[in-house]
């Protein structure tokens, strides 16, 4: 029954979001209402920090990800170009001074 509430809490949650204190707190009622004994409610506390940091870094990737796709369609100069050609831009004027 306690894995059952703990996936279900997981699940419903929204464990990518979570931030440390909102977990604590969470555990801090479940531990007041029974629901869990202090060393489960430590391992519940452990266990969703490490899944809401995973969720939050897969989300970060994934946005990242999209990002890149979406600037590779606009065909955008990146900064190494725009770097090589401000290059190319100031041998040009020393030479037409020259």
């Amino acid at each position: 029954m306690k894995d059952l509430l703990k996936n279900v809490l997981y699940a419903g949650v929204g464990a990518a979001f979570l931030t440390k204190e909102k977990i604590e707190e969470l555990n801090g009622e479940l531990i007041e209402k029974g629901k869990l004994t202090r060393e489960e409610g430590k391992q519940f506390v452990d266990d969703l920090i490490k899944r809401s940091e995973k969720a939050k870094d897969e989300l970060e990737l994934w946005i990242n990800k999209r990002v890149e796709e979406r600037v590779d369609q606009l065909d955008l100069a990146t900064k190494d170009e725009v770097a090589d050609l401000k290059r190319q831009v100031e041998e040009l004027q020393v030479a037409i001074n020259k």
